[in-house]
């Protein structure tokens, strides 16, 4: 019962009509305008508090997944590929493989995805492993031997998007990307005969003996950035420094809800701040240009994707008690709990139970591996931590999945960010 309708019952309860008259013009001349104000006043401090723990990271969530060259659609919602030369058939040239044999240069032949666990993939990482192979050209077939190489091209994407995070300001969140790590590069090691300047390249085959069943070719990795290029609405603007200049950049009809980046490369940019409908680069420059920039588009809801690989983000799960312990870390076994169950992975896995073991570096037996290796910690080093052990087990609802143990080291790397006086690994409960 709000404090007006308790007044307007005690009023109806005098028994003598002449003092509840005056008492209900007092009430309601002076006092009931008063509760009123302060009712308005207690409704606005709670629209901004809501407001100011609003989850504005909504904004820059990464979806992410993986389809065939052949399935990638040009005209997708909101996935699109991480590096659009990817979308670009492979081409060989004779003359040039021959060039780069005889000077002993580093010959990459194709890219390889292997659709197979961590612990699988890790056998191979851990040496030198050499497979037979055919270069099938116009004269002939050639053998060749080759080896594989954990490809770098998709995490050195991850690790210039964190760059573009800084320049914003935006805080960083880690990227759920469990596809990345499986694509290796085919390298050459040698080829018995050579064949003539003249042939044509048909196919290149190699066998990946116990790996040959997991091995995929032509995927492209996916994820809701587009790249886009946005003109200054209007000429720069003097800033409140009347030092730097203001490039407004309009949102309307890119979409105001989504989120966005500006790539700033070698631009002097002093900061960048988002208004609702548009996005304000503070500069040096004083003339008008194109900018660079990343639109990270959020999916409505209800939208199926067509992807033949499982869409996964680094989203969490909104709520307002995440929102607001998010502006703070208590270093609690709550708090890990609450950070590892924000995000959606949370309904394939459960951190079970927290084991802290003595200083000495990272576990060779460790079942997780960091997604952040390029933000660096120069207050700390490794064999100074402790190592916090994380438990996790697979829940009964999930179906199994190659990727569960990307998925955990997401959770783990999370953590990791959250818990930087630790090392933070994860294993199979």
């Amino acid at each position: 019962m709000s404090m007006k309708e308790l007044v307007m019952d005690r009023l109806n309860r005098m028994e003598d009509l002449e003092q509840r008259k005056l008492l209900k013009n007092m009430m309601t001349g002076l006092f009931l305008n008063l509760v009123e104000y302060q009712e308005e006043m207690s409704r606005e401090l709670q629209d901004r508090v809501f407001s100011e723990v609003e989850d504005h990271e909504e904004r820059h969530d990464i979806y992410a997944s993986l389809c065939s060259r052949e399935g990638v659609d040009p005209i997708h919602e909101f996935l699109f590929p991480m590096l659009p030369e990817d979308m670009e058939p492979l081409e060989y040239d004779l003359r040039e493989l021959a060039e780069r044999m005889q000077s002993k240069e580093e010959t990459v032949l194709s890219t390889v995805f292997l659709e197979c666990g961590y612990n699988l993939l890790r056998t191979l990482d851990n040496g030198v492993r050499h497979f037979q192979g055919g270069l099938v050209t116009s004269g002939g077939t050639y053998p060749i031997q080759v080896r594989l190489r954990k490809s770098r091209r998709y995490t050195d994407e991850i690790e210039r998007l964190y760059e573009v995070f800084q320049q914003n300001g935006i805080a960083w969140k880690t990227i759920n990307h469990p596809y990345l790590h499986k694509f290796y590069e085919v390298i050459l090691v040698s080829c018995e005969h050579q064949p003539e300047a003249e042939e044509e390249v048909k196919e290149i085959s190699v066998h990946l003996e116990e790996f040959e069943p997991y091995k995929r070719l032509d995927l492209v990795p996916l994820w809701n950035i587009e790249r886009l290029l946005l003109r200054n609405a209007g000429f720069p603007i003097p800033a409140e420094d009347r030092v730097n200049f203001e490039h407004v950049l309009s949102l309307r009809k890119t979409g105001e809800e989504h989120g966005y980046l500006v790539n700033a490369k070698d631009a002097p940019i002093r900061y960048i701040k988002r208004m609702p409908a548009d996005l304000v680069v503070v500069s040096p420059d004083d003339k008008s240009g194109d900018w660079e920039v990343m639109k990270l588009t959020r999916p409505k809801e209800g939208l199926v994707t067509m992807t033949e690989y499982e869409l996964v983000s680094n989203r969490r799960q909104s709520s307002f008690i995440g929102r607001y312990a998010g502006k703070r870390v208590v270093r609690a076994k709550g708090e890990l709990l609450r950070i590892a169950n924000s995000f959606e992975v949370a309904s394939k896995l459960e951190l079970e139970s927290i084991e802290l073991l003595n200083a000495g570096g990272k576990r060779e037996t460790a079942a997780t591996y960091s997604l952040n290796a390029f933000v660096s910690d120069s207050i700390r080093t490794d064999l100074d931590k402790k190592t916090l052990l994380l438990r996790f087990r697979k829940r009964d609802t999930a179906a199994e999945s190659f990727i569960l143990q990307d998925l955990m080291s997401f959770v783990v790397s999370e953590l990791q960010m959250h818990f930087p006086e630790y090392n933070c690994e994860g294993e199979w409960a």
